[in-house]
Parts: structure tokens; C-alpha cells; sequence
């Protein structure tokens, strides 16, 4: 009880109650003043609440509380049958009453809030039956319901939209920004403008710019109306070739079946779906139903905060424990034929689930079919699409591949035979014409000679012979030169060989002492790295303490200067109370009688002598007001009487001069 206390006063401290209360003080409270309290924090809640108890019945407090509370979904503690006295306990403003709901309302103020809020919009006026009978009055219901839907819609659009993250800063800064590119983008259109009017013919030309614009819009609306019938064209022709395929399949299914297969088949598709439409659908469409209604439920109802649903928590566990104590209850009772028919029971919905797993696997592997069946013919469209052919399936690909793979050995093999002869066809074709050319020069040269000397024939047989002895001499010198020039070259490779090896013996030398300095140097670094990050991970460590240290020396120091501040005013309040306690002591023990008027002490005595002698006069008056209540209301009711009397008296008057006719004088 003393922690609920100090959490209610706790709260009633902070904003927006700011009742600077303590535990004693608010202990102390009377009746009426906590009630005034309770009030305060229902009005923060919902302000029509703002209410001066004092003004107002306790009756029709104890109704507006309740009343509200009931909204809120606050539930007494105990049973029903202590409303009564939480009734009477809220009327009278009892503690033990009062304080449980402070802390209620006090630890879930922003939640209530917003439950009170809509209460407002959400809590149905009931109208009676016969009131609904009239057209005026059911269309007002009707157009009343659709608005409360309306408002439902537009609270959770206000909630999405509030936790979505949008902001109204960024949006003002989006606006600000496409305005500062509208003014930017009017200064440029003006600036185009004023050069363009400088330019002879400018109409013509923006008539023709517009022109322009008008017939690319209208390509691009051209471009798009023939994307989307590419795109029609395209399902169109899927649509053909699954149906194709379909049909296929089928042609290859009534081929291949008999009569009793196909009918067989078709009971099975039957059995099938009739189990699908019977049982498995209905059953569906019933669980849907209920989680449809179950959710419109939810819906209607308002929000429920956390408490609400660890009370439907605790309610649900306490029926779970009630229905397992009905199954061991009838568990205990061992009837023999109640346990075979829990057998056989048992047995059904075991049968029943199996029927429901594997027809829901029949309906998985059929959904998986068809979009199989989908894919391929997407993919079959995109071969087609690239080279014009079907695609082969089963054996007869693995026939064409085959095929194909003996094909391309029997075609490289003939590459290569036709790639030699090619090599040796070029150079013949080469050595011909070369010969040709040779001959033709020859026979030229011959048939001059021989003419000049008047001997054709001979000298053209004694030349052959001497060329091609020259010839044979030529070709000897030319490889025994070709075979000095090798044997030449190879001594001077050698030669350079030995040389460059001698050249860079002394380089390889150092390069052997310095790979080993570099390694003596990776050492002695990779041994200086790990000493300093030994050294930095210390230092690191040091200087933290240090910084912890130095923060709480800092902290102390802020502690210690605040507390000598406190000290100084608290020392400076006391002096001024003693100063005031040793004026008043003077005042109080001088002689003079006008510095003992000045006392506090004399003023507060002074005080209440006059109030006490305006007490006295009070209740005098209330002895006089008690003494002459009971002559005064006698008098009152003779008048009353008295002026009755008065009134039937001219009313008799006026009778006497109203005539036969009914006309008055």
C-alpha cells in the first residue's frame, strides 16, 4: 500500500497535475479533497470531466465516474458482488477505494487518453426497435454507422500515417525546396523567354517547338500502346502454345490409353474434386468465416492495453485448467464402451487428417505441376523466339545430342584433311607459277639467240645444262655457308651466355645478402610491432583508468561544489529566519507598546480575538435565525394562503361579469 501511495504522489508531483504533495499531506486529504483529486485526473483524461465537485451532487458524481471508468474498462478488485460497496465507497470518497484507482489511472494516462477519445466517436447509441420502424429514423441510424466506419478507417490511416515516420519538418522543407525550383525554373522560363523574342520569327518557332512536343508525347503514347499489345501479342501466344501443349498431352494420353484407364482416371478426378467441394472447402471456407467474424469483433471493439489482455490471459489459462479437470473427470469414469467409441473416434480424426495432409500434397504437387508447365512453356516461347525451332524432349534430345557429338568428330576430322590440303595446294599453286614465270624468260632469252645466230635448239640445250650445273654449284655453297653461319652464331650465343652469367654472379651474390638482411629486418620489425602493440595496449589501459578517475573526481567535485552552494542557502535561509525569530523577541519583550504591535505574535492574537468575536456575533445571529424560523414560515404560509385567497376572489369577480353569450364588459 505505502508503494502505491508514493507512486500515485510521485505522479501527482510531475506535469500536468503539479500538486506538490508528500506522503503525510496526502494521507491527511479529506474526503471531498480526493475526490477532487480522482476528478482532476479523469479530466486530464477526458476534459469534459472538468468538473468543481463542490457544485455538484454526490450522486451524480458517483454516476459520472462510473460511468467513465466503465469506458475506461477499469474492473474493481473482488468479485460482483462488492460493486455495491465500491459504489458507496466512491460516493463517500474512501481510501481504500479510491487509491487502486489513482494507481490504475496514474500508470496508463497516454493509453486511457486515447481510449477516451474514442469512446467518444465509438460507443454506439442503442435505438429501440420500434423507433427503427420509422424511414427518417433508419436512415439517420444507417448514415450514423457509416460514419462511425468511416472514422475507424481514418483513425488507423492517422495512426499508419503518424508511425510510418513521415515528419512534418521534412515535409515543410520538401515544399520550401519545389518552391525555391519553381521560382528558379519561372526566372529561367523568363530568361528564355526575353532571348528568345530578340530572334525574328520567334512565334513560328515556339508554334513549331510546340508542335514537336505535342507529336513526341504522341509517340511515346504510340511507343507504349505498341509495347502493351507486344505484351498481349506475347500472353496471347503463351495462352496458344500451353493450350497446344495441353492438347498434345492429351492426344498422347488418349493414344496411349484404353477405355477402362480413362475412365478409371476420370473417377479418381472425380473422387477427388467431390472430396475437395464436400469436405476439405467447406471446412475451409467455415474456419475463415469464423476468423473473419472473430476479427470484425476485435475490430469493433476499442484498443486494449496491456493489462486488459494479461486479465484475458489469466481468464483463458483458467478455463484450459477447467476443461483439463473435465477430461480427467471423464477419464476417471473408465466406461468400456465410452473408451471404444474414443477408440474408434480417435482412429476417424487420425484417418480424416491423413485424407486432409495428402490432399492438401495432391494440391501442392498439382499448383507445382502448373507452374512447371508454366516455366517450360515460357522457356519453349523464348527458344522459339531465338531460333525458330521446337525444343526436343526426352529421348529424342538425347538421340539429336548423340548425333551430334558424331557429327563433330567426323567434321573436325575432315577439317583438318582439308586444311592440309589447302597448305600443300597453295604452296604447289606457289612453285607453278614461279616455274611458269621462269620458263617463260628462259624460252624468251633462247629464242632471241638463237635467232641472231641462226642455231635454235642447240644453244638452248647447251645452256640448260650449264644452268642447272650452276644452279647445283649454288645451292652446295649456300648450305655449306648456311651451316658456317649456325655453328658461327652458336659459339657467339655461347659466348654471350658466359658472359651475362660472369656479369651478374656478383649482382646474385648481393641480392642472397640482402634477402637475408630482409629477412633479419622483418624479424626485428615484426618483433618491434608486437612490443609496441603490448606498450599502446597498456598505455591505452592506464590512460582509461586515468579518465575514469579523472571523471569521477570531476563528478565529486561537481557533487561536493553543489552541496557547498545547498550548504550557503540553507545557511543564509537560517540566518534570516533567526534574524526574523531576534526581531521578534525584541519586539515581543520591548517596552514600547507600538513596537509590541509590530509583533507577530500580537497581530496573530489580535487576529483571532476579532475572529473569535465575529464567531460569537455569528452564532447569536444563528440562534436568532433557529428561534424565529418557525413564527416566519407560519407567516410565510398564512400570505400564501392569504394571496390564494386574493386570486380565487378576482377570478370570481371576473366570472360575475362575463354575459349569457360568452362576451366580456
Amino acid at each position: 500500500m505505502s508503494d502505491q501511495i508514493k507512486f500515485i504522489v510521485d505522479n501527482l508531483n510531475k506535469e500536468p497535475f503539479r500538486k506538490n504533495y508528500n506522503l503525510i499531506t496526502f494521507d491527511s486529504l479529506e474526503p471531498m479533497q480526493l475526490l477532487q483529486v480522482l476528478n482532476d485526473v479523469l479530466a486530464e483524461i477526458d476534459p469534459k470531466q472538468v468538473v468543481d465537485i463542490r457544485e455538484e451532487m454526490p450522486e451524480q458524481t458517483a454516476k459520472r465516474m462510473l460511468s467513465l471508468l466503465g469506458i475506461l474498462k477499469y474492473k474493481p478488485p473482488g468479485n460482483a458482488a462488492d460493486m455495491s460497496t465500491f459504489r458507496q465507497g466512491l460516493v463517500i470518497g474512501s481510501k481504500p477505494v479510491i487509491y487502486p484507482v489513482l494507481h490504475w489511472l496514474l500508470q496508463r494516462t497516454s493509453e486511457l487518453k486515447k481510449r477516451a477519445y474514442l469512446a467518444r466517436f465509438l460507443i454506439k447509441l442503442e435505438v429501440p426497435s420500434e423507433f427503427l420502424q420509422d424511414e427518417t429514423v433508419a436512415d439517420t441510424n444507417k448514415q450514423y454507422e457509416d460514419l462511425m466506419e468511416a472514422f475507424k478507417t481514418l483513425h488507423k490511416e492517422c495512426e499508419q500515417l503518424k508511425t510510418s515516420g513521415f515528419s512534418t519538418a521534412e515535409i515543410r522543407r520538401d515544399i520550401s525546396a519545389m518552391e525555391e525550383e519553381k521560382d528558379q525554373l519561372i526566372k529561367r522560363v523568363e530568361r528564355l523567354k526575353k532571348r528568345v523574342e530578340a530572334v525574328q520569327n520567334h512565334q513560328r518557332m515556339l508554334k513549331i517547338a510546340r508542335q514537336l512536343r505535342v507529336e513526341k508525347e504522341r509517340e511515346e503514347f504510340l511507343a507504349q500502346q505498341k509495347q502493351e499489345q507486344k505484351n498481349q501479342l506475347f500472353h496471347a501466344v503463351q495462352r496458344l502454345q500451353r493450350i497446344q501443349n495441353q492438347l498434345k498431352s492429351m492426344r498422347h494420353a488418349a493414344a496411349d490409353a484404353t477405355p477402362e484407364s480413362l475412365m478409371k482416371r476420370l473417377e479418381e478426378e472425380i473422387k477427388f474434386n467431390s472430396y475437395m467441394v464436400t469436405e476439405k472447402f467447406p471446412k475451409e471456407l467455415e474456419n475463415k468465416k469464423k476468423e473473419l467474424h472473430f476479427l470484425q469483433k476485435v475490430v469493433s471493439e476499442p484498443a486494449m492495453g496491456h493489462s486488459d489482455l494479461l486479465e484475458l490471459e489469466s481468464k483463458i489459462n483458467e478455463i484450459n485448467t477447467q476443461i483439463n479437470q473435465l477430461i480427467e473427470k471423464k477419464m476417471m469414469r473408465n466406461e468400456p464402451i465410452e473408451g471404444k467409441l474414443s477408440l474408434y473416434r480417435q482412429q476417424a480424426s487420425i484417418i480424416s487428417r491423413k485424407k486432409e495432409a495428402k490432399a492438401e500434397e495432391l494440391q501442392e504437387a498439382k499448383e507445382k505441376l502448373a507452374n512447371l508447365e508454366r516455366e517450360v512453356s515460357v522457356k519453349t516461347s523464348q527458344t522459339r523466339e531465338f531460333d525458330g525451332t521446337e525444343v526436343l524432349k526426352g529421348d529424342e534430345f538425347k538421340r539429336y545430342v548423340s548425333k551430334l557429338r558424331s557429327k563433330s568428330t567426323v567434321f573436325k576430322k575432315k577439317h583438318q584433311i582439308i586444311a592440309e590440303f589447302k597448305a600443300e595446294f597453295g604452296l604447289l599453286q606457289r612453285t607453278e607459277e614461279l616455274l611458269k614465270q621462269r620458263h617463260e624468260n628462259i624460252q624468251h632469252q633462247l629464242q632471241t639467240i638463237e635467232e641472231k645466230r641462226g642455231i635454235s635448239g642447240y644453244s638452248y640445250t647447251q645452256e640448260e645444262l650449264e644452268r642447272v650445273s650452276a644452279l647445283k654449284s649454288e645451292v652446295d655453297e649456300m648450305k655449306g655457308r648456311t651451316l658456317d653461319d649456325m655453328s658461327e652464331m652458336v659459339k657467339k650465343l655461347n659466348s654471350l651466355v658466359s658472359e651475362k652469367k660472369s656479369a651478374l654472379a656478383p649482382i646474385i651474390k648481393e641480392l642472397r645478402q640482402l634477402r637475408q638482411k630482409c629477412q633479419e629486418l622483418t624479424q626485428e620489425c615484426d618483433e618491434k610491432k608486437s612490443q609496441y602493440d603490448s606498450c599502446a595496449a597498456g598505455l591505452e589501459s592506464n590512460r582509461s583508468k586515468l579518465e575514469q578517475e579523472v571523471r569521477g573526481l570531476r563528478e565529486e567535485c561537481l557533487q561536493e561544489e553543489s552541496r557547498y552552494h545547498y550548504i550557503n542557502c540553507m545557511i543564509k535561509n537560517l540566518e534570516v529566519q533567526l534574524r526574523r525569530a531576534t526581531d521578534e523577541m525584541k519586539a515581543y519583550v520591548s517596552s514600547d507598546q507600538q513596537e509590541k504591535r509590530k509583533a507577530i505574535r500580537e497581530q496573530y492574537t489580535k487576529n483571532i480575538a476579532e475572529q473569535e468575536n465575529l464567531g460569537k456575533k455569528l452564532r447569536e445571529k444563528q440562534k436568532a435565525v433557529r428561534e424565529s424560523h418557525g413564527p416566519n414560515m407560519k407567516q410565510a404560509k398564512m400570505w400564501h394562503d392569504f394571496e390564494q385567497l386574493m386570486e380565487c376572489g378576482t377570478y370570481k369577480r371576473r366570472a360575475d361579469y362575463v354575459f349569457p353569450s360568452g362576451l366580456i364588459l
